[in-house]
């Protein structure tokens, strides 16, 4: 197992229900270890996932496939 993070920001705001809702459908993505968001950071989604697994392009359509205009941060 060879872990990685990536940062995917989020346009839209999103209330607490949305934002919990969004980490969930993240963490059923094949791969992905944890999704979560940081207090004060609401427009962030950290993601760790395994390389062997998944990647971080798949990450992002799966967020994009929930509704959300959203980028890779840093890449």
């Amino acid at each position: 197992m060879s872990i990685s993070d990536v940062m995917i920001h989020i346009n839209e705001s999103l209330d607490t229900e949305a934002r919990s809702s969004l980490e969930d459908a993240t963490r059923k993505v094949e791969g992905v270890v944890s999704a979560r968001f940081n207090h004060g950071k609401e427009h962030l989604l950290a993601v760790a996932y395994d390389t062997t697994k998944t990647n971080a392009a798949v990450v992002l359509q799966s967020v994009r496939a929930g509704g959300c205009t959203a980028q890779l941060v840093g890449m």
